[in-house]
């Protein structure tokens, strides 16, 4: 929860229906979605659609949309496997908006949004620790799980929990390239380019290019909005930027334990690393943004990732 707005405060924001203009606002990358966690009180966490316009993320202003999975909401059977929520996503299918969701307790979700209902899920089991999502554009779900090692393809398409999978050591991200038609999937210092073949009821999985990092410790993978040859990766130590045509690293930037990167269409970058005094080791309460930079806090948050909201793949 928002940790002191007033109860009534929360309750106007929690039962106000997402706006409009948020649904604009997120299609052209101006919002910002947060995963933010609770280690100790599992059903409170939440991911937050919020407002970097909005200086003070403590107000109500500044928070559009806010979800968790509930009985009411479809999860029935599903919500113990929630609490510390892994990476958010928005894209369309079939001309409307979803969301994609994982947490480290094993749950992986597509949600109808902004009403939040289940549209397909399952348990990816807490031992695996799921760490990211992607939607393919044949209605498949690849979940990414780093303690697992692997990245699955479930074939969601169908209703099912099935899937075929692509060993990976370390898996953290996922990522899918429309224009060259490639999932590209994170782990340790390997980005690798799979190719999906088959049918949505069978799909194929074939390695396509590899691509090793300089560092070890691959964290995140988003795309770099309005360059469509560009991934952002970050490791333990380093983020990249990775030229998808030339296959290679293309640019580094020395910033070390960053947990989440993307960047808006004006560029502008969006960062979360872990904070001293947070709960976990891995959490803060602060996102960063760059060029041009600000901050925006919410005050006892356990932030994860940090998102911007655009459906678009590159």
């Amino acid at each position: 929860m928002i940790r002191w707005l007033s109860c009534l405060g929360l309750l106007a924001v929690l039962l106000t229906p997402s706006p409009p203009e948020a649904a604009g606002a997120a299609e052209a990358g101006r919002l910002v979605a947060i995963t933010d966690q609770d280690y100790d009180n599992a059903s409170a966490a939440r991911i937050r659609l919020m407002d970097p316009a909005v200086a003070n993320w403590n107000t109500a202003a500044a928070q559009k949309w806010t979800w968790s999975p509930t009985n009411s909401n479809g999860f029935s059977g599903l919500t113990s496997a929630w609490g510390l929520p892994s990476d958010v996503k928005l894209r369309m299918k079939s001309g409307a908006y979803v969301a994609l969701v994982t947490d480290s307790r094993g749950l992986a979700g597509l949600i109808s949004y902004p009403a939040g209902q289940r549209l397909w899920a399952t348990n990816v089991g807490s031992a695996n620790n799921p760490h990211s999502i992607e939607l393919l554009p044949d209605g498949n779900v690849a979940v990414a799980a780093s303690t697992g090692g692997f990245v699955r393809i479930y074939k969601a398409s169908q209703g099912s929990a099935s899937y075929i999978a692509y060993p990976l050591p370390d898996a953290h991200g996922v990522q899918w390239d429309p224009a060259r038609q490639l999932l590209w999937v994170l782990g340790g210092s390997k980005l690798a380019g799979l190719k999906l073949s088959g049918t949505p009821a069978n799909p194929v999985i074939t390695e396509g290019p590899v691509i090793t990092l300089p560092t070890a410790g691959g964290h995140d993978l988003t795309p770099v909005l309005e360059n469509h040859d560009l991934l952002w990766v970050s490791t333990g130590s380093t983020v990249y930027q990775v030229s998808k045509s030339a296959e290679a690293v293309v640019a580094s930037f020395d910033q070390a334990g960053i947990k989440s990167i993307s960047s808006m269409p004006n560029a502008q970058q969006v960062r979360t690393s872990p904070k001293a005094g947070c709960r976990t080791t891995w959490c803060t309460d602060t996102v960063n943004f760059a060029v041009p930079a600000a901050t925006r806090t919410l005050t006892g948050a356990e932030i994860y990732k940090a998102r911007v909201w655009s459906s678009r793949y590159e």
